[in-house]
């Protein structure tokens, strides 16, 4: 079923409807066969790049759609409401973006951004390392001085689209200053000394292709070094609130699909005479499980609006991160329930949605990250 969107303008009503329908021509009938291969659809993200999809909250400026955040993030919600996987990858590469965006020079505007926006490119972003996740400060890739630029050596791990990005928007140690000695560099996918290792093997989103990426003196020129040395920690949280929000669209589409699917099966099995949906105890599941989906979309969308005003939101960014993904996994499970023992076999996609929403609690900031960063806030 269609959610009901409150849009601020005609525009964004046509956007939502373009996507629905991307989603429904191209993005449905190709994601079972996708996912089942483990195949990343480099030709999706090309399509939804010339439909301007890939660049909405940036300025037109800029090369973007010129959208506001409330808009994008519910585009991220369509989209994955048919194939997570690819919404998860748009969420990705919107983030890739958002360094040169803001603490970018107008020179790296020109000669980075524009590329990054057109949607021919795909980015990749390269924080988490082996032993740094949630403690960016434990970051051990190293960018070395060298005559015209830096010479990069370690690895990133845990990265989507790993070996078919465009550019790794990278964050590497540049002094040994703690957290204040990171630095970001966009670094080419054709660098020399850049390989990657075999893709990672997931329980759930398939097409994300996510592995290592490997800096063997990998060079990197002055004029990709973004923002001065020594900030990268502060363009990495910046980032990172943006992405949460991302996640939490993605996650409560998810959800929403979730829904729909245990929806429909209620309505047509019977049971003892009549659709399961009779009985009042799974119908009350399916009201919790609608429940779920609506205050999750309700808080990121609060985010986001205070986002949009240039209002401060990190806090709520980790709350709608932290609440839509638990209510992905909670929905899913449900749903699984609901369909009982076809919920388990891989003829109907909830088994899959269930796989899928686990992730979510977990990058971008595990959950248990999300309260901390809620509960400072309060305390502080």
């Amino acid at each position: 079923m269609p959610v009901t969107r409150l849009l601020p303008t005609e525009e964004s009503h046509e956007l939502i409807a373009l996507v629905r329908e991307i989603a429904r021509e191209q993005l449905l009938p190709a994601v079972d066969e996708a996912e089942a291969a483990a195949r990343l659809p480099r030709e999706v993200f090309t399509l939804l790049g010339q439909a301007g999809l890939l660049s909405l909250p940036y300025a037109e400026e800029l090369g973007g759609g010129g959208q506001p955040y409330e808009v994008y993030l519910q585009v991220v919600e369509e989209i994955a409401h048919a194939w997570m996987s690819v919404a998860v990858g748009v969420s990705v590469h919107s983030l890739t973006a958002f360094p040169v965006s803001t603490f970018g020079t107008p020179e790296q505007h020109e000669t980075l951004l524009t590329q990054m926006l057109s949607g021919e490119q795909l980015g990749a972003y390269c924080l988490s390392e082996p032993h740094a996740g949630s403690d960016v400060a434990a970051i051990r890739t190293r960018a070395t001085r060298v005559d015209g630029g830096y010479e990069i050596t370690g690895g990133k791990a845990w990265i989507s689209h790993a070996g078919h990005a465009d550019y790794y928007t990278t964050f590497v140690r540049t002094s040994d200053d703690g957290g204040r000695g990171l630095s970001c560099f966009i670094v080419p996918a054709d660098a020399e000394g850049l390989t990657f290792a075999e893709p990672e093997r997931k329980m759930g989103l398939d097409s994300d292709t996510v592995g290592e990426v490997l800096f063997d003196k990998v060079f990197v020129p002055d004029d990709r070094l973004i923002g001065e040395p020594g900030q990268g920690m502060s363009i990495a949280l910046a980032a990172l609130e943006a992405g949460r929000l991302g996640i939490a669209a993605a996650a409560t589409g998810l959800a929403q699909r979730a829904l729909d699917e245990a929806v429909s099966y209620a309505k047509e099995r019977e049971q003892f005479g009549r659709p399961i949906a009779d009985n009042q105890g799974l119908a009350f599941l399916l009201a919790d499980m609608a429940a779920a989906v609506g205050t999750a979309r309700s808080t990121y969308l609060h985010a986001a609006r205070l986002k949009d005003a240039g209002l401060p939101h990190s806090q709520e960014a980790s709350i709608a991160k932290l609440v839509a993904t638990d209510a992905a996994m909670k929905v899913t499970t449900d749903a699984v329930q609901v369909l009982g023992g076809y919920g388990y076999t891989k003829d109907f996609p909830v088994e899959r949605f269930m796989r899928e929403a686990k992730v979510t609690q977990i990058f971008e900031g595990t959950n248990q990250i999300q309260r901390l960063v809620i509960s400072r806030q309060l305390l502080r």
